[in-house]
């Protein structure tokens, strides 16, 4: 059985048999939900590449103090694939999050496309925001992910072509684009960009200025999937070409111990 995973600011510098403190909302869900007692073990991750191996060793209501057994620090998986997503209705913001970051995308940056159904203004963009990002945080622990995504602030069509322009490959998801995925050469390293566009689809206009700064406009085949799964198929096509999805197992299986 899996251990529960949960998050901690840092662990910077920490060893085996170093003290670790878990607080606030995270001990509560430990101890309160998950009801971790005294002598059960769990992983504490920074979301930074380093993970622990602990033995629970005393709990509070908001607090929960472990003994580090075993530490693994983990490489930046590459390539870091970023996913720029057109901001869809309701919900499906957050599967697309969900389901991203399941997948091992390293930065997810929302877009207001030009035929973008939702309007982030104000305090509903604050709040949609926050709920992104809550979003990407609990789906990294349940993936087990020793590096945790990134949900940037939403993005304007020029910063996003900014984005296109200094990956070492970029793609636009376009169901008129008469490419395939199986065309790109996908790098080993560096950074892959993928925009996904919105319900109603991109404009030319968007697709014309990311093309012009080294986009591929490629199509999945012959359906067209919603905007909150397209991400997630395109990944899985453009990362079953890569190291990372040819020799690696689950991020905490086989941790090994460090002083």
């Amino acid at each position: 059985m899996s251990l529960p995973v949960h998050l901690v600011p840092t662990l910077a510098g920490v060893g085996v048999g170093a003290e670790v403190t878990v607080e606030g909302d995270e001990a509560h869900h430990a101890v309160a939900v998950r009801r971790l007692r005294v002598g059960e073990h769990l992983v504490l991750t920074d979301g930074a590449g380093t993970s622990v191996r602990a033995v629970v060793s005393d709990t509070g209501k908001r607090t929960l103090t472990a003994i580090v057994e075993e530490v693994t620090r983990r490489e930046r998986p590459a390539p870091e694939v970023v996913v720029v997503q057109a901001i869809p209705k309701g919900d499906r913001g957050e599967l697309a999050v969900e389901v991203l970051t399941e997948i091992g995308v390293a930065r997810v940056v929302p877009w207001a496309a030009a035929r973008s159904v939702a309007i982030w203004k104000g305090e509903r963009a604050a709040k949609s925001l926050a709920r992104w990002r809550s979003t990407a945080r609990e789906a990294a622990k349940q993936a087990r992910r020793s590096w945790f995504p990134e949900v940037a602030e939403p993005a304007t069509t020029p910063a996003v072509a900014a984005l296109v322009g200094d990956a070492d490959l970029a793609v636009v998801l376009h169901e008129e684009a008469s490419a395939s995925l199986t065309t790109v050469d996908v790098p080993a390293t560096g950074t892959v960009v993928v925009v996904v566009g919105p319900e109603g689809g991109l404009t030319p206009e968007e697709v014309a200025t990311l093309e012009a700064v080294g986009a591929v406009s490629v199509r999945l085949g012959a359906e067209v999937l919603r905007t909150s799964t397209a991400g997630v198929a395109a990944v899985s096509a453009l990362l079953s070409r890569t190291p990372r999805w040819r020799h690696h197992g689950p991020e905490h299986q086989g941790l090994s111990g460090s002083s």
